[in-house]
């Protein structure tokens, strides 16, 4: 639930068009409701401006399944349901909940991301353009696409414009990247691609490392210290292969 849907509850109790009893029936569940493995936070758009996502690693399928069908029975709530690191299993769990929405469920196997699309309302201000390096860092770049696509933005990709080629990059300094309200890097290997990005523009850009790379690269720990050493000071780091997350912070920035 989030602020304008709250405010419309409020607005018809004191139009008397909402009992008061039935508008506590519809806010009970408010802050949270505990389905005893799990607290699903209802009240997270209120204090966050966007909606509990859920990591589907670690959980079992029937157990993401549940806090999806949680949130889907919020009649009042309209919002986009976001689970991550989710799989085929996971998937087919979340599509056999009951309710028109689950059935809508789509399932992007590259990212490993589950949609549930409700609302279409953008709230961000411009766009969110999110940069791969190379082709291999393309399932964390789309993470962090569908997570701020579905957080309320309007998100481009530009993919595979990494340093090995920085004419693939170049070619879009105008058209793209001068256009973006923020940008989300992600690259693995040496992380090079964001000091790059950030030396060109005068935005934000959220750096994402990946695991991408050969030994040395140590599983993303390389590109992690490379861009927490960038030269650029417009560029900020979050953890390694962390689409979501990058998105989430871009989607703040891009609401102020």
């Amino acid at each position: 639930m989030n602020q304008s849907e709250l405010l419309k509850i409020l607005e018809s109790v004191k139009a008397g068009e909402l009992a008061p009893d039935k508008a506590i029936e519809r806010l009970k569940h408010l802050p949270f409701e505990d389905l005893g493995f799990a607290k699903v936070d209802h009240h997270r758009a209120l204090r966050q401006g966007f909606a509990e996502v859920v990591l589907g690693r670690g959980k079992t399928a029937q157990q993401v399944a549940e806090i999806v069908l949680a949130m889907l029975r919020k009649k009042d709530s309209r919002h986009n349901i976001l689970v991550t690191r989710a799989d085929k299993k996971i998937f087919a769990a979340v599509k056999r909940t009951s309710g028109k929405d689950a059935r809508s469920a789509k399932f992007h196997e590259l990212s490993g991301v589950i949609s549930i699309e409700r609302s279409d309302e953008i709230t961000g201000k411009g766009t969110i353009l999110v940069v791969s390096a190379g082709t291999s860092d393309i399932p964390v770049a789309e993470e962090a696409l569908l997570t701020a696509r579905l957080m309320g933005n309007r998100a481009e990709p530009l993919y595979d414009v990494g340093v090995a080629g920085i004419h693939r990059l170049l070619e879009h300094r105008e058209s793209k990247l001068a256009q973006a309200r923020v940008i989300i890097c992600v690259a693995g290997m040496e992380g090079a691609l964001p000091s790059v990005v950030g030396g060109l523009v005068a935005v934000p850009v959220i750096a994402v490392p990946t695991s991408v790379g050969y030994g040395a690269s140590f599983g993303g720990v390389a590109a992690l210290l490379g861009m927490l050493n960038s030269c650029a000071s417009n560029v900020t780091v979050v953890n390694i292969d962390n689409g979501f997350g990058a998105a989430c912070v871009a989607s703040c920035i891009n609401r102020l």
